[in-house]
């Protein structure tokens, strides 16, 4: 029988005190916010016709996309509509301040702390079933290669017409009962994906850990995923890409940015597989290689915590502005690359909960329709680097305090007990050796000189709720 690690309580509020984070927008802020109107009505076309459907874990308000699609001879017709927060926005007024101020949408196990109040995160500006809202609409064309066929983008008035979430997609899927509006989205997802894969791109598959409340309080699990949100996610990849592209072409906007994975770093991902004598096809790339390796190895585990390395730099590059900083040449093709992705990328896809998004949205609609970029984008570009890179680092900060002080109170009263652990990655002159449990669900580093990818014992020697640390050490029995 399985034992059952659980807390009946666990404050998070301290956490957001220490990190400085609350829901106090401002009166001025929550005013403009309550009364927002869409600054962009005269220009939308009506597109109610389109029967999207949102995809969003259960229980969430804040809907940034909806999606509609249709497969043909010519490929897929992908219908992709973005939550326009510009339209509800002020330029550079106080609820615009308010969000250059935060960033993101920063979340906890107990709630999120929005990027916008609640009344236009979760109401005026979401994509809720049932009501017509303002959007960005992306039409995007695939050919049967997957390759990208044709882009259009417009403001438009839309309307979801269900409310749907991965788990059910996914079963919808196998039951061959899915959405009409999404009956293509498997086919459309893998082939996507197939063509990421051969043109570099590189995905991690390493457990991702959820403090979720349950009814006798808090559980440490690892977080579901589904077919449906990789196929989900390819919606915005494609559209991310697309985005990118069109900033790129035109040395304007604002691009999501990872070099290229230095050589000794591809080089000791080949020697740990070597080492773990796991096979690496000659014509695989990095992305091909972790894909197609056998899923919960102990060798797949170390491989795709080694190949973490791979995917380190990542950053906000503003395109045909002056940032301040000493090199303002124009940046190079090469420079403009996500390396993880194969190819320029940009954030479009959640303006809701991330700042960029908005600005980077605006520059699309601009160089699209022949238009100037508005001025008021254009004075953001620059300073949007630094409020991206410090939301990104409190959110990191959020996540792992949250889980740290899970990890610990869940299991505060199991000193001294022995757990089956997988070793991620050995000891070095620096660091402990990485280990995964999986009952419960812990990532955590452990005394000793334990070998990558081996199954051993360790015991919890240390669980402190005050510190927010646990400690381990391997067992001999």
């Amino acid at each position: 029988m399985q034992r059952r690690f659980s807390a009946p309580d666990i404050d998070f509020e301290s956490i957001r005190t220490e990190l400085g984070i609350c829901e106090d927008y401002g009166e001025a802020a929550l005013d403009e916010a309550e009364h927002a109107v869409d600054a962009y009505a005269a220009e939308r076309v009506d597109r109610r016709d389109i029967p999207l459907v949102t995809i969003d874990p259960p229980g969430s308000m804040d809907l940034d996309q909806a999606v509609a699609m249709s497969f043909d001879a010519d490929g897929f017709e992908v219908h992709y509509a973005i939550a326009d927060v510009a339209a509800l926005v002020r330029p550079e007024h106080a609820l615009d301040a308010e969000s250059r101020r935060r960033g993101a949408t920063i979340y906890f196990p107990d709630g999120s702390v929005p990027l916008h109040p609640r009344v236009l995160s979760e109401g005026s500006g979401s994509l809720l079933p049932g009501v017509t809202r303002p959007a960005v609409l992306w039409t995007i064309r695939v050919a049967p290669d997957g390759e990208v066929a044709g882009v259009h983008l417009e403001r438009a008035l839309v309307e979801s017409v269900a409310r749907l979430d991965y788990a059910g997609v996914t079963a919808d899927a196998a039951a061959r009962t899915l959405h009409p509006s999404i009956s293509a989205l498997p086919a459309f997802g893998e082939l996507r994906r197939r063509v990421a894969l051969a043109r570099g791109a590189i995905e991690l598959d390493l457990p991702d850990q959820e403090v979720t409340r349950v009814d006798d309080g808090w559980v440490l699990s690892l977080a579901a995923r589904t077919p449906a949100d990789m196929w989900n996610s390819q919606l915005s990849l494609l559209t991310g890409t697309c985005a990118g592209t069109i900033m790129a072409d035109a040395g304007i906007g604002l691009l999501r940015t990872l070099p290229p994975a230095p050589a000794d770093a591809v080089d000791k991902l080949r020697a740990t597989a070597d080492a773990l004598d796991v096979t690496w096809p000659d014509d695989a790339t990095p992305g091909q290689f972790l894909a197609g390796l056998p899923v919960d190895e102990p060798s797949t585990l170390a491989l795709m915590s080694q190949a973490s390395s791979l995917m380190r730099g990542a950053g906000y590059l503003p395109l045909g502005v002056q940032t301040g900083e000493a090199n303002t040449s124009p940046a190079t093709r090469d420079e403009m690359v996500h390396s993880a992705i194969g190819g320029v990328y940009a954030h479009v896809t959640a303006p809701l909960r991330r700042l960029g998004d908005r600005f980077a949205t605006e520059v699309c609609l601009a160089v699209t329709s022949g238009n100037p970029v508005p001025d008021w984008v254009l004075r953001a570009l620059p300073t949007l680097p630094g409020i991206l890179r410090s939301a990104d680092s409190l959110g990191s900060s959020a996540d792992r305090e949250s889980i740290d002080l899970a990890e610990s109170v869940i299991l505060a009263d199991r000193v001294g007990e022995r757990f089956d652990a997988v070793v991620l990655s050995e000891a070095t002159a620096k660091k402990r050796a990485k280990i995964f449990i999986e009952q419960p669900p812990i990532l955590a580093e452990s005394e000793g000189s334990p070998t990558a990818a081996s199954n051993i014992g360790v015991t919890l020697t240390a669980a402190d709720p005050t510190s927010r640390t646990v400690r381990f050490a391997p067992s001999d029995a």
